[in-house]
């Protein structure tokens, strides 16, 4: 066996509780909620150390690009980074991540750990994978459980074989059960018994021990999701599974395809602060606070607020709040939350609201984000729209021509190389150029730093999906 561990890290959600900063466009696994990093960046680098190998990306094609990039930006580079055609929850996923691992390196011990929990005591948690070791590599499923401080109905828990889970520390131990999500009487009486953890969702065990575990208890998971390794392609520095055997996967979890089913399963209590940050409740509690419980981030300004949590997430606007108690603030450019703490998880029901009547705000940040950097819409009228362009560094757009739109390119930063049709123009600062409608035109950075210009489209249509690609870096269609 392999003397690595190999970090499997899951980052396909679209965390729908959190929005409107966390959006399907770019989720909250890649959003910075608490620090400078994104939790996405900090749970790769929570498993960046002496022992641990390359991690391996399960992810969605829609973020490939964010995900390399933001690895990039902390320099950790994944062994592998493997897409979804679809989501089909966690059992395809961590099966995909074996078979990917087992393929490269042999049998080996994988950590599965998900990309948006926030886990500040960093060694206090590389304590617990220590003592799961050994029961990993002994063969069993271990997972890790934390110790709860109050009767939580949005975790699942797990239940101890031993009679106090007070202060055990680190220690391995049989774990009798998983609980699904409680009603609050049931998880007041867990928590008062002290035989039970919530479930952190993170795992230990070897490539051979998942693999046999959903050969016994999801055979249709392995079959499906072997065949769409095998038939998978190289895309640039990504691998694409296969989506004609993918789409055969039934939609479900890890805990329901194995550790519901599985015998000898073993629990790490974890006893360090943990936060799965999965709404808006979950993020005052972990914020910072005044002696009120007020939480503040960003352009935000409170006059006697208590227990509240004000959040900006725009530079052009100032949040104020007056005498608000328990609510939950959160003002975008585009799109305003303002809900009761003890509601806040119903932001995901608002969404769907929202997608119904075809709001692009339930799914849509402002900025779109893209391979070689991103582009706002600043204004749009019947037949034009005003876009802020910033192009990375060495970055380029596809050679592309549109049917419905010209274009006029105003440089504001830097230096633009400029492709229409057969003549490349260089424009720089507070120059621009015309792109007529219909001719073949790129756009690249040959700088140093970002380049970023005013891009004013006029057009009887002037959707995203008017572009025709003839050459690409990135390799989209």
């Amino acid at each position: 066996m392999a003397k690595d561990v190999h970090p499997v890290i899951l980052c396909g959600g679209s965390g729908t509780r959190l929005w409107p900063v966390s959006r399907q466009s770019f989720p909250k696994q890649f959003t910075k909620l608490t620090g400078e990093q994104s939790l996405f960046q900090t749970s790769a680098a929570r498993l960046n150390r002496p022992g641990f190998a390359a991690p391996v990306i399960v992810t969605a094609s829609d973020f490939r690009f964010i995900a390399l990039e933001q690895l990039a930006a902390i320099e950790i580079a994944p062994s592998d980074i493997l897409l979804e055609p679809s989501a089909k929850n966690t059992a395809a996923a961590i099966c995909a991540a074996a078979l990917s691992i087992e393929a490269r390196h042999g049998p080996s011990l994988m950590l599965v750990a998900p990309s948006d929990h926030l886990i500040p005591d960093v060694d206090l948690f590389h304590a617990a994978i220590e003592a799961a070791r050994p029961s990993a590599e002994a063969g069993h499923i271990v997972t890790f459980g934390i110790r709860p401080d109050r009767a939580e109905t949005g975790y699942g828990w797990l239940e101890l074989s031993e009679a106090d889970a007070d202060g055990l520390g680190p220690v391995a131990q049989p774990l009798l059960s998983f609980v699904e999500k409680p009603d609050a009487q049931t998880a007041a009486t867990m928590l008062a018994s002290g035989k039970h953890l919530w479930n952190a969702g993170i795992f230990f065990f070897s490539t051979q021990t998942i693999l046999a575990e959903l050969a016994r208890h999801a055979p249709d998971t392995l079959e499906h999701t072997r065949a769409a390794m095998d038939a998978s392609e190289l895309d640039l520095a990504f691998r694409r599974l296969a989506p004609a055997p993918w789409e055969n996967l039934p939609d479900i979890s890890i805990d329901h395809a194995v550790m519901q089913k599985a015998e000898g399963l073993v629990v790490v209590p974890f006893e360090g602060a943990w936060s799965d940050m999965g709404d808006w409740h979950a993020v005052w509690r972990e914020a910072d606070k005044d002696a009120s419980g007020l939480s503040e981030s960003g352009h935000v300004t409170a006059v006697d607020c208590k227990d509240t949590l004000l959040f900006g997430a725009s530079d052009r606007q100032e949040v104020v709040g007056i005498g608000l108690e328990d609510l939950v603030v959160v003002a975008m450019k585009d799109a305003v939350l303002v809900a009761h703490r003890d509601r806040a998880q119903e932001a995901k029901e608002a969404v769907a609201r929202l997608a119904a009547k075809g709001a692009d705000q339930a799914t849509q940040l402002p900025v779109d984000y893209r391979p070689w950097g991103w582009f706002e819409s600043l204004t749009m009228g019947q037949r034009f729209q005003v876009k802020q362009i910033v192009v990375k560094p060495g970055a380029a757009l596809s050679l592309q021509s549109h049917h419905h739109r010209a274009e006029h390119w105003i440089v504001v930063e830097g230096t633009a190389k400029v492709t229409i049709n057969d003549e490349v123009h260089l424009v720089s600062e507070n120059q621009s150029v015309y792109v007529p409608l219909g001719a073949a035109h790129r756009l690249e950075n040959p700088g140093k730093l970002p380049m970023r210009l005013v891009e004013v489209q006029t057009g009887g249509y002037l959707g995203e999906d008017d572009i025709v690609r003839y050459e690409d870096l990135y390799a989209r269609d």
